[in-house]
Order: C-alpha cells, then structure tokens, then sequence
C-alpha cells in the first residue's frame, strides 16, 4: 500500500487547457497529514506509519485519545490513518506530509461517500419500470410487484432489489486524471466529477491499476508532432 492523503471538496470548475479544450474538474482541498507513529516490522509485522489529518478541539476528544495526544505530543487530529510501507527510514514521527507525494502521479484513486438520498422505491432506487399504468392496478403503479416465491422457498432471498436506504455508501473512483495541482494552496484540480456533496470527506491514493492511456496534455502533444511531421513530408 502506498500513502495516501485526505481533503475535502470543494465543488466543481472548468479547467482551460493550453490547446484550448474545456476540461471539467473537481477541486479539492487536501489537508496535510502529520506522522504520528512510526511501526516496525519487529514491533508488529509489519512496516506502517500512522498519520493523523483535521484538527479536532482537546474537549471533543475522549479521555484515551486525549492520553495518546499527550504522549506523543503534538496537536489533536479528527482522523488516523495507518498506511503500509516498505521504508519507513526516510519519515520520523512530527513529519507533515502534503500534496508533494503526488508530485510526479497522472492518475488517482478517489474514495467518498454518495449524497444521502433517504428512503426510496424501486423506481428511483433501481431503476425499475412499474406496474401497468392502465387498467387494472390499483393505487400500486410503482410498486415493486411480485419479491417471494412459493411454499418452498417461502422466503424472500438475501439482497433482493426492493425499497429501501439510498445514497450515503462509500464509492470509489478509479484512475481519475490530475490536471492540475497547486501546492501553495494545497488545491489538487481532478478531472471530472466525484462522489459526495461540497465540503464532504475525500480520501486520496495512488492509482491501484497499471494505466498505459496519455493524459489530455500528452495526447495535445502527440498530435502537436504529428501535425509537424505531416508538414516536414510535404
């Protein structure tokens, strides 16, 4: 597992490209982690370290948290994150850590909770089609209709697509390209939309999957060069 970072969003703009294309982004506004704790492979089995992100107030914390704090002395933080590593060498406990971890990453891994949408039907939840909206039904045209069976199983199976909850589940967004970062302002501009509502929770990490497709500036490029060969030919 590699680090990873913690922000929080902010909403979404449009980012202009030197070729002139239109690029929507999210922005996010990524908060530095703090190490709090170095783990060896001795003392657990396992290489970790364990960072800290959000300050919290010393009265909102209980009184296990509040020793903790103290022992390792340095600043309250709302959210502890244990991240495993190969090194632990190069950190040491008081470190801060920011966006120049993703210094030289093209994609990320984003992870948020969906809107909370409350209690909803079928339709909305599942995209159901309803009951006949003519002769017939009664008061139940976006019911659900039949969920169980007979005698044997008599019983409605495990998972079975009917109304309930929606929204508020954690959902992550695979290799989501960076389009621009701003380190003095600890702002990291994504490309396109995330899950969850502005000022919400967003957890950061380096792309899982092995991604070989260019990115919107390498793919202006190679069509710069191929422009220009095209006119060195002629």
């Amino acid at each position: 597992m590699s680090i990873g970072l913690i922000g929080t969003k902010l909403g979404m703009t449009r980012e202009f490209m030197t070729s002139g294309q239109s690029v929507p982004v999210t922005v996010i506004k990524v908060e530095k982690g703090r190490v709090l704790d170095v783990i060896s492979k001795d003392k657990r089995g396992y290489n970790a370290i364990k960072v800290g992100f959000f300050k919290i107030k010393n009265s909102k914390l209980k009184k296990q948290m509040k020793g903790y704090f103290t022992k390792k002395n340095t600043e309250p933080k709302k959210i502890l994150k244990e991240f495993r590593i190969e090194n632990i060498d190069q950190f040491k406990e008081g470190n801060e850590l920011g966006l120049e971890i993703f210094k030289d990453k093209k994609f990320l891994d984003v992870r948020s909770k969906t809107i909370g949408k409350g209690f909803a039907g079928v339709m909305k939840r599942w995209n159901f089609g309803g009951l006949r909206a003519s002769h017939g039904v009664s008061v139940s045209h976006r019911s659900h209709g039949s969920t169980g069976q007979r005698q044997d199983p008599g019983k409605v199976f495990k998972g079975k697509k009917m109304a309930g909850h929606m929204g508020d589940k954690s959902r992550t967004m695979l290799n989501l390209e960076i389009i621009k970062s701003d380190i003095e302002n600890n702002l990291l501009f994504v490309k396109g939309s995330i899950p969850g509502a502005k000022n919400s929770t967003v957890f950061l990490r380096e792309s899982v999957k092995n991604i070989s497709r260019k990115t919107i500036k390498e793919k202006h490029e190679a069509k710069v060069k191929a422009t220009e060969a095209k006119k060195g030919k002629k």
